[in-house]
């Protein structure tokens, strides 16, 4: 087996006295595609936001492509080019078109000239199917479109990691099924994703595994099928039922 790409063990993090996260242990290989449910309140977008730093954990060790996540700023910088985020709300700015919101982070991150970040943005864009709204304003677009737009600007960065909390938990349900739609190309190409996620559909139809988390600690991972079909855990089985 190769090393994981995502390696997280040990893990605890606390807000004030309140443990939200508690012996997390995980691995993630490159190109697996892993999703996180749990009830609200359970850890789950506290561990995915961990990954990029965007949460400091206070106990373990994350280490994301071969860097360990620490007080180091320049390892934080390291693994955020590498990882992408999409999360519940779309964070796009609204001043600037959806063309410049994809192209702001390849021109001034990684340096790119302002034509490759361009042509680079229409890909993706092409990709989520709304390259006929590149010169739009996202105030102009439904939540579903904006929703892919952030998604086409994450992966401007050409990351090797993309993770989502929750993406599709601020959309009107008719626009649920463009996203996701969007995301399952995602995972058919290869790319190694970690979803945080209530919509089981997507889980079964992409997951190689699931992980149920509840109270801040992970209750069960297995791989998708035998997670539906055979729950271990009382408190999954009772999670399953209610959202099944």
């Amino acid at each position: 087996m190769s090393e994981p790409i995502i390696k997280i063990e040990n893990v605890n993090k606390w807000f004030g006295d309140f443990q939200v996260l508690k012996d997390i242990n995980l691995d993630v290989s490159a190109k697996q595609k892993i999703v996180v449910c749990g009830p609200s309140g359970s850890g789950k977008s506290t561990l995915i936001r961990c990954i990029n730093r965007l949460e400091e954990h206070q106990k373990g060790t994350i280490i994301v492509d071969g860097t360990e996540l620490s007080e180091n700023t320049k390892n934080i910088e390291q693994v955020r080019a590498e990882v992408g985020m999409v999360f519940q709300q779309f964070n796009l700015f609204p001043h600037l078109s959806i063309l410049d919101n994809c192209t702001l982070a390849p021109i001034w991150v990684k340096k790119m000239a302002k034509k490759e970040a361009q042509e680079l943005a229409m890909k993706q864009l092409e990709q989520v199917q709304i390259a006929d709204q590149a010169n739009k304003f996202p105030g102009q677009l439904s939540g579903g479109q904006q929703q892919r737009s952030a998604i086409a600007r994450a992966l401007c960065m050409q990351p090797k990691i993309m993770l989502f909390d929750e993406p599709t938990s601020a959309l009107d349900p008719e626009m649920i099924k463009e996203v996701l739609d969007a995301m399952v190309n995602l995972a058919k190409g290869g790319m190694t994703m970690i979803v945080v996620t209530h919509e089981m559909g997507f889980a079964k139809e992409v997951a190689d595994e699931v992980i149920f988390m509840d109270e801040g600690m992970i209750v069960e991972k297995a791989e998708t099928k035998e997670f539906f079909a055979n729950p271990k855990s009382d408190r999954t089985k009772l999670f399953l039922s209610q959202i099944l």
